[in-house]
């Protein structure tokens, strides 16, 4: 079992940053993928980013020169740093793995991250 605690969100104004953390704990081993996601009220969850257990990451357009994820294997932790937010950027953003071996997934609990204009 793995557990996925997210946390740093909060409201911003537009044009602001956010720094969000997934702490990863239990039976986890360089995941295959970790990544963020986001859904909107009354939206479908989308994908924000990812990064493999190679490092190689993945962006949404909506988040290509904005947001960076990175991760620090030692503590078992991604971020998403997310600078010049926007309102459209206004979501429940969820923590997601990939385990390796058995490719079980895994959610966090999710944060919100509101945008004001």
């Amino acid at each position: 079992q793995v557990q996925l605690v997210e946390s740093g969100g909060g409201l911003v104004q537009a044009g602001g940053s956010l720094r969000l953390s997934c702490a990863a704990s239990g039976s986890i081993f360089n995941p295959l993928r970790m990544a963020w996601y986001r859904q909107a009220p009354g939206e479908q969850r989308e994908l924000v980013a990812s990064i493999s257990s190679t490092g190689s990451t993945n962006y949404a357009d909506s988040a290509k020169g904005r947001f960076t994820i990175s991760r620090d294997r030692a503590k078992n932790t991604v971020y998403l740093q997310m600078n010049s937010l926007k309102p459209e950027d206004t979501a429940v953003y969820y923590c997601y793995c990939l385990q390796q071996i058995t490719l079980y997934e895994y959610w966090g609990q999710g944060t919100q991250v509101t945008v004001s204009s």
